[in-house]
C-alpha cells in the first residue's frame, strides 16, 4: 500500500491542491493576494494559487507530524528575519494562514481537533492523502518501471 511516506512531497502537494481547489469549503480569503507568510518575508506570495498550495502542505504536515498545533505549524512555515546590521534571527510564519487553513480544513471534514492535543487527520483526510498517493506513485511508474512493484 503505497502512502504519503512513499512519494515526493512536492509532487503529492501539487496534486492535493488541484483535488483541494475543487471542493468548496476551501477557499481563498479576500486577504490572501496581500498579506505576507510570515515576518521573514518582505513581499507577500507571487504564485496565483499559492494558498490552495499552503493548505496543501498543512494538510500533509498534520497527516505526518499530528497531534500538532498552530504554534508547531508556524515555526515550521518560518524563517530567518533580516533584521539589517544585526543577525538574522529565527521567527514564526504567519498565524493567521495556519489558523484560516485549519479551519478550512475542519470544515472539509479532512482535519480535526484532538482534546487539547492539537489537530489530527480524519479518516477521510487520510483517504484523500493516500489515494492521491497512490496516484502520484502510479504516474511516476509510467516513467520508471522499477516503481510498479510498489503498486
Amino acid at each position: 500500500m503505497v502512502t504519503v511516506y512513499d512519494v515526493p512531497p512536492e509532487r503529492l502537494i501539487d496534486e492535493i491542491s488541484k483535488k483541494l481547489k475543487e471542493t468548496k469549503e476551501v477557499v481563498e480569503p479576500d486577504w490572501a493576494p496581500f498579506v505576507k507568510t510570515g515576518m521573514h518575508k518582505e513581499k507577500a506570495p507571487l504564485q496565483a494559487h499559492w494558498w490552495f498550495t499552503r493548505v496543501s502542505a498543512i494538510l500533509r504536515s498534520v497527516y505526518i507530524e499530528g497531534p500538532i498545533g498552530i504554534s508547531r505549524l508556524r515555526g515550521k512555515y518560518g524563517g530567518s528575519q533580516d533584521r539589517g546590521s544585526k543577525p538574522y534571527k529565527a521567527v514564526k510564519g504567519s498565524g493567521a494562514i495556519v489558523r484560516t487553513a485549519l479551519k478550512q480544513l475542519e470544515a472539509a471534514g479532512l482535519v480535526k481537533k484532538d482534546n487539547h492535543k492539537g489537530r489530527i487527520v480524519t479518516p477521510e483526510g487520510r483517504s484523500l492523502l493516500d489515494n492521491t498517493a497512490y496516484e502520484v506513485m502510479k504516474d511516476m511508474a509510467k516513467d520508471d518501471p522499477e516503481l510498479s512493484k510498489y503498486l
